[in-house]
């Protein structure tokens, strides 16, 4: 007899190795997802940063600049600035676990990351 063909236990193995390497492959992306966000906040923090002090140069004042974002993404950045003064910028996204990414120039360092 020539039987030809994989064994029921053949295609079990290979079912279970292919739903173990989904089940990491599924936590790896949802823990990427999350940088992504936490990258994001920062990125639009900086880029607000840097759009206060283009205005600030030109104007000598922070009013009226509004927060740096490119979309609608959940993203929330709050701008404490008087005329003359900047107290701080804040972001925040419920999807990142790392808490608020806060800019203050007072404190040292002035970029961090409060739980």
């Amino acid at each position: 007899m020539n039987n030809k063909g994989f064994t029921l236990i053949e295609l079990l193995v290979v079912v279970a190795i292919l739903g173990i390497l989904g089940a990491i492959s599924i936590y790896q992306y949802t823990v990427y997802k999350e940088s992504a966000f936490c990258s994001r906040i920062e990125a639009d923090v900086h880029n607000t940063i840097t759009s206060l002090e283009g205005q600030y140069s030109s104007t000598l004042s922070y009013a009226g600049v509004l927060p740096v974002q490119t979309q609608d993404n959940g993203i929330v950045i709050v701008i404490d600035a008087s005329a003359a003064a900047l107290s701080s910028v804040e972001g925040t996204h419920p999807k990142c676990g790392k808490g608020t990414f806060k800019f203050d120039p007072t404190a040292t360092p002035t970029y961090a990351w409060v739980p």
